[in-house]
């Protein structure tokens, strides 16, 4: 129905989160009715996205920098506490409030209904070397309020407790089935603020 180019671009926007066919092709269209400038810029940006993006080497958050983050370059974070998120979007939903000054981890997702390969995505192994070689003395575990991201907290919390690291996990100001990502400062700072030991 589309010529090839047009279906190919089609096929990459369906196949992101929450836009389905009909989305991709009004994406397309869109970007076909720009005048050329725009979408030569969009390509750009979209390579310049590809090359220049990388993971934390450290927490594995979302970086320019080869090696580690800002986050973790920055000497004033409290270097013996570890927040371990989902994704990396959690990481800005916490920095937003000012209020966190420890490091970060991020996990990659959580232990859901998964396949053996894909919990071996998971950046748990490197989360137990981090606690180990940094001497952490605490982790909050800030997975999302899901009955996998409570999976996820409980085991986390076995495998490291032997660790003697004390391991926490946020207060329940946020709601059960939500997204970290989603929730507004106050909301964060009370579940951190009311973080329990695991």
């Amino acid at each position: 129905m589309f010529p090839k180019t047009f279906q190919k671009l089609i096929d990459q926007f369906s196949a992101l989160p929450s836009v389905g066919p009909k989305m991709a092709e009004r994406l397309v269209l869109y970007l076909f009715k720009q005048n050329t400038d725009t979408t030569k810029q969009f390509a750009r940006d979209l390579h310049e996205f590809a090359t220049n993006v990388h993971y934390c080497s450290r927490c594995y958050n979302i970086s320019e920098e080869e090696g580690e983050c800002s986050i973790c370059r920055d000497k004033k974070r409290d270097k013996k506490t570890i927040c371990v998120v989902e994704e990396p979007l959690d990481i800005i939903a916490f920095e937003k409030t000012r209020r966190f000054l420890g490091l970060y981890h991020v996990l990659g997702g959580n232990l859901s209904v998964m396949s053996a390969e894909e919990i071996k995505k998971l950046k748990i192994n490197q989360l137990v070397q981090r606690v180990k070689d940094e001497e952490i003395e605490e982790v909050i575990v800030a997975t999302n309020p899901t009955t996998d991201g409570e999976t996820t907290s409980l085991y986390l919390g076995r495998i490291l407790r032997p660790l003697n690291a004390k391991v926490t996990r946020i207060a329940r100001g946020l709601p059960t089935g939500g997204d970290i990502e989603y929730a507004d400062e106050m909301t964060l700072l009370g579940a951190l603020d009311g973080r329990r030991e695991i």
